[in-house]
């Protein structure tokens, strides 16, 4: 079996799930083993990238960190840029920026205001979606860059914790390849 023949059911068996952490009683879901098996990557970018072309991405937005993993690779597959959204203080040119509240908290995205062009059909790719917090702030800076952001692709979606609801409630399309129920 080729690795873009591995169903989103045998992916879901290369994550690994670590309890209690970062605290007691959270199952931490680890995407490492599934990229560090080069059937399953392969695989999740070929999922990835068949879910973006149907939307009709013509860029792809990554956020920091593990977004660039998937996202960058997506981008090569579809042959198109990517975008990352980035972390501040990380791009050495004036960017833009949003900030945005944490559970306890905030905290910032910053981007090349020039990476997109006006009305460019910009799809976000990221490992996973828990309370979308992130998610969102990176449409709404996506779309203050001039992109039409209508589609969000995450590895794992965390159903329970809300973040594909609240990206639906802004407008955004979200397809996940996989879902662990809990937390």
């Amino acid at each position: 079996m080729t690795a873009q023949h591995l169903s989103c059911e045998q992916l879901k068996t290369l994550v690994r799930t670590v309890p209690d952490f970062p605290q007691p009683g959270i199952q931490f879901r680890d995407i490492t083993t599934l990229i560090g098996h080069h059937q399953g990557m392969a695989a999740s970018v070929h999922h990835l990238a068949t879910l973006a072309k149907a939307a009709g991405a013509k860029k792809i937005a990554g956020m920091e960190a593990r977004g660039f993993i998937f996202g960058a690779a997506v981008a090569v597959q579809l042959g198109i840029g990517f975008v990352p959204v980035r972390k501040p203080g990380k791009l050495p040119i004036n960017t833009i920026g949003i900030d945005y509240a944490l559970e306890y908290g905030t905290d910032r995205l910053e981007m090349d205001p020039g990476a997109i062009e006006p009305g460019q059909n910009v799809v976000m790719v990221d490992d996973l979606i828990a309370t979308g917090g992130t998610a969102l702030a990176s449409a709404e800076l996506l779309r203050m860059a001039g992109a039409v952001v209508t589609q969000a692709i995450f590895v794992i979606d965390l159903p329970d914790l809300g973040g594909a609801t609240r990206l639906r409630g802004a407008g955004i399309t979200v397809d996940a390849l996989m879902q662990f129920d809990g937390d």
